[in-house]
């Protein structure tokens, strides 16, 4: 296909632009609601899905309890759901690039899809079989969000600031 983002007009560009920077906008909110239940730690992060240890003192309340499967299972369903019509519509968009082009484009579309899966999967694994599977979780998360402010920020750039030859 030979539509280009610079190539559009002035409307749709506008339009686009700011769809990005409000998908941009929310899932920046929800790293800053990671950041606010786990602290950004793996120990943060185990304790978010397995709760707190307590000592051995009878009247001793953990800060967090383990996440009950009923709320893991919601969890990962909006999350995958909800994040991959946001990286699909992203993609999409980003699709008409005029600046990646190949295979480096293709893994930047399709990453964010992948590492979702990944991400909210290794979740389950933190719960039920092993807290050292919280490694896996931030790899695929780093580069969930990486890929995904990337190609925001590529296509943003092309529907703004590049304009067409004449």
């Amino acid at each position: 296909m030979n539509l280009k983002l610079f190539l559009l007009d002035k409307e749709l560009k506008t339009f686009l632009a700011v769809y990005l920077i409000i998908v941009a906008i929310g899932v920046s909110i929800g790293l800053i609601y990671l950041s606010q239940t786990t602290s950004m730690t793996p120990k943060g992060t185990v304790e978010r899905f397995n709760g707190s240890e307590t000592k051995e003192v009878e009247l001793d309340i953990p800060e967090s309890y383990p996440k009950p499967i009923g709320e893991l299972l919601v969890s990962t369903h909006n999350h995958i759901l909800g994040l991959s019509f946001i990286f699909f519509s992203v993609g999409l968009i980003f699709y008409f690039n005029s600046i990646i082009k190949g295979m480096l484009k293709t893994v930047l579309m399709v990453e964010p899809l992948i590492s979702s899966i990944i991400t909210f999967g290794s979740i389950w694994l933190i719960r039920f079989v092993d807290p050292a599977f919280v490694y896996l979780t931030f790899l695929s998360s780093l580069l969930m969000y990486i890929g995904f402010y990337i190609i925001v920020f590529i296509s943003l750039y092309e529907l703004i600031f590049r304009k067409r030859r004449k």
